[in-house]
């Protein structure tokens, strides 16, 4: 059963006198946005002096304003019982910890067992919300930390921070090659010309910028953190390849396993075995969409990247005990 409308009441402001009706609707209504509103004024949810109107029609000033909020069933999936590690939640957002594996949208090859099939269990009304809340993504092998929104005006203003880039969003890598320091990555990023599942540098690419930085540094990998000033898909994953430092796991931009001279066996093995990309969405900070205070989440690595990364370390020790 869709939400029960919501009926909001506002006034034109003198000022706006001679404006469009959709331009100060978003005024008086900013946590809608500007395509919702617009689309409840052609539906007639959206009144001025109890008439219908056009989008672009003027205002005189003083009319009275009436808003019927309707929330449609927008995400069609089935709810799934499906663990969640929530880190935190409140009656506008949820921040969970996504594990690896975890696909977040339904689509084809994956109709359920989703994310979004995890989230309408926990909260049946994310089904009016456009992709059931979630205003952002990680793909199915990147662990960490996603925020979801519960309510519209908490969508919209999420989706306004991600679009000024004024969410932090800080990941982990472990790439090949022990690099010496760090760096910006600020490479633009499109479809690769060829092959359509993966992404690429180009020329003609939108702009993508990756900050990163050594949190350890191995005897041929290193550990990263990366900061994304831009979210496009793959980002990350693109641009560490592009630099010759692709992720460890990769199954599209690592290229073949590549092993440090005298690697112990555990090395051998773990490098061999580690089938996903090692990346992982550590912190993500955002101002809350509601009362605006500072919201920041972190999750810790995973089990199987801690347990690489242990690996490495060894690894490393032993080489230094040999050159003893």
């Amino acid at each position: 059963m869709d939400p029960t409308p919501q009926e909001l009441t506002s006034t034109v402001p003198d000022s706006a006198a001679g404006r469009r009706f959709d331009a100060v609707l978003a005024e008086l209504f900013p946590e809608y946005s500007r395509s919702r509103l617009s689309s409840w004024i052609k539906s007639g949810d959206a009144l001025l002096d109890g008439e219908q109107v056009r989008p672009r029609d003027p205002v005189r000033g003083g009319e009275a304003v009436s808003l019927r909020v309707v929330q449609e069933v927008q995400t069609h999936s089935e709810p799934e019982d499906i663990a969640l590690d929530v880190l935190y939640e409140d009656a506008h957002v949820f921040v969970i910890d996504k594990p690896a594996g975890l696909v977040v949208h339904p689509g084809a090859g994956n109709p359920t067992g989703t994310l979004v099939n995890a989230l309408l269990h926990r909260d049946p009304a994310l089904n009016a919300l456009p992709r059931a809340g979630i205003v952002h993504r990680l793909d199915k092998d990147t662990s960490g930390v996603m925020v979801v929104a519960r309510t519209l005006p908490a969508h919209t203003a999420l989706v306004e921070q991600l679009s000024a880039r004024a969410v932090h969003r800080q990941y982990l890598a472990v790439v090949v090659g022990a690099l010496v320091s760090g760096g910006t990555a600020n490479l633009p990023i499109d479809r690769h010309p060829r092959d359509r599942i993966r992404m690429a540098v180009r020329e003609d690419g939108r702009d993508a910028v990756t900050h990163y930085r050594l949190r350890e540094r191995f005897r041929a990998h290193t550990l990263l953190e990366c900061r994304l000033e831009t979210g496009r898909t793959h980002q990350i994953r693109v641009h560490m390849q592009h630099l010759k430092h692709p992720i460890i796991g990769d199954p599209l931009y690592g290229g073949p396993l590549k092993l440090p001279k005298g690697a112990t066996p555990e090395l051998v093995d773990t490098l061999r075995g580690f089938k996903r990309q090692a990346l992982h969405a550590e912190t993500l900070e955002f101002a809350h969409p509601v009362g605006g205070e500072p919201v920041r989440c972190s999750a810790p690595m995973p089990a199987d990247m801690q347990a690489l990364v242990a690996v490495l370390r060894d690894d490393s020790a032993a080489a230094a005990e040999r050159a003893r």
